[in-house]
């Protein structure tokens, strides 16, 4: 298992699970999932977009993967996409 991406500002995926839990039990579900199962496939910038949406309160991010609300940016909307895709396959 990769601990970080080396040469990056990608933390350790210890801290990264960490910050994925969040206070409301299903954004925990779907951010530690997408983790463990997709994060270190994916490209740098989207490893770092993953990192970023962090950030974001956590309402936000459960309207964002619910599809309550798309996201204004094309990127997290790419994003947002990968992470619905992975919910309807489970």
């Amino acid at each position: 298992m990769i601990d970080a991406v080396q040469g990056s500002d990608i933390p350790p995926l210890g801290q990264l699970r960490w910050q994925c839990r969040r206070g409301m039990l299903e954004l925990d579900y779907i951010l530690v999932g997408f983790l463990d199962q997709h994060f270190t496939d994916l490209a740098l910038d989207d490893q770092q977009l993953f990192v970023r949406m962090l950030d974001f309160e956590d309402q936000l991010l459960l309207d964002w993967v619910m599809g309550n609300v798309v996201p204004s940016d094309a990127s997290i909307r790419r994003l947002v996409g990968l992470m619905q895709k992975e919910l309807k396959t489970h």
